[in-house]
């Protein structure tokens, strides 16, 4: 049973929601202060934490932070902040989501689920297929498998002399140190909105926080070498105002 933590200060939306998670077999903890969600998260340790910003006692961003010192349970931001400002400083301080006021309860249980399911996947499973691609984080290598023709012939030559799980033979992506870096970043974070302060910070350092143009570039070289319509990606999201997110596809892990 997954132990949940809702943390909002608004009763009608803690007990709507308790109600909603309990009839769907969730541990359900709640909490109306920052102190409160701090205290009952020690006590009751949460797989995931559904927290407001707006808090009377403590700003939801150090509840955030409060947390990350100890636990990697994923946090979803539910606010009715929508400025992009506060989105990027949640995700700053370690949120995986955020989901703006009024909101759906279909649409937050999906989030739910799909932040339950990421939870020590990436780590888990170092090989992550993206269409006709295979990124295989272990190895470091991006390999593209050519296509199989009718009676089994694989089409093209075979440069890099490796054949995937039979298929016809497969040619290395060649990527940069830094392309590398920013897309293993973003693969081991399946599905979550990674700020662009988070991504310059973790592949270029702390000294290039504004260096924007820098992430605008590497996506670009990123999706041109891996999308197949570079204008439409379909896996490298940019989030406007915010930051970008890997879109898993569903089985696009492997073992």
């Amino acid at each position: 049973m997954t132990r949940v933590l809702l943390v909002d200060d608004e009763p009608q939306i803690l007990r709507a929601l308790r109600i909603n998670l309990r009839v769907r077999d969730y541990e359900v903890h709640v909490a109306a202060t920052g102190a409160e969600a701090l205290e009952v998260a020690g006590r009751y340790p949460p797989d995931l934490v559904i927290l407001d910003l707006g808090l009377p006692d403590l700003d939801g961003v150090e509840v955030i932070q409060g947390l990350r010192g100890w636990t990697k349970a994923p946090i979803i931001v539910l606010s009715g902040r929508a400025d992009s400002v506060d989105k990027v400083e949640a995700l700053d301080a370690g949120a995986d989501d955020y989901v703006t006021k009024p909101f759906g309860v279909d649409e937050l249980l999906a989030r739910m689920r799909a932040a339950v399911r990421r939870t020590g996947t990436a780590e888990d499973l170092p090989r992550i297929r993206l269409g006709d691609l295979v990124v295989d984080l272990a190895a470091k290598r991006v390999i593209r498998q050519a296509p199989v023709r009718a009676g089994g012939d694989a089409a093209g030559p075979d440069p890099a002399g490796t054949d995937l799980a039979g298929t016809g033979p497969a040619e290395d992506i060649r990527l940069t140190p830094t392309e590398w870096h920013l897309l293993e970043v973003l693969l081991r974070n399946p599905g979550k909105l990674l700020s662009r302060n988070q991504l310059l910070t973790e592949v270029w350092g702390p000294g290039y926080a504004d260096a924007t143009g820098n992430l605008r570039l590497y996506m670009a070289q990123l999706r041109r070498k891996l999308e197949p319509d570079p204008a439409r990606p379909r896996w490298l999201i940019t989030e406007p105002g915010m930051g970008y997110r890997y879109q898993p596809d569903p089985e696009g892990y492997q073992g």
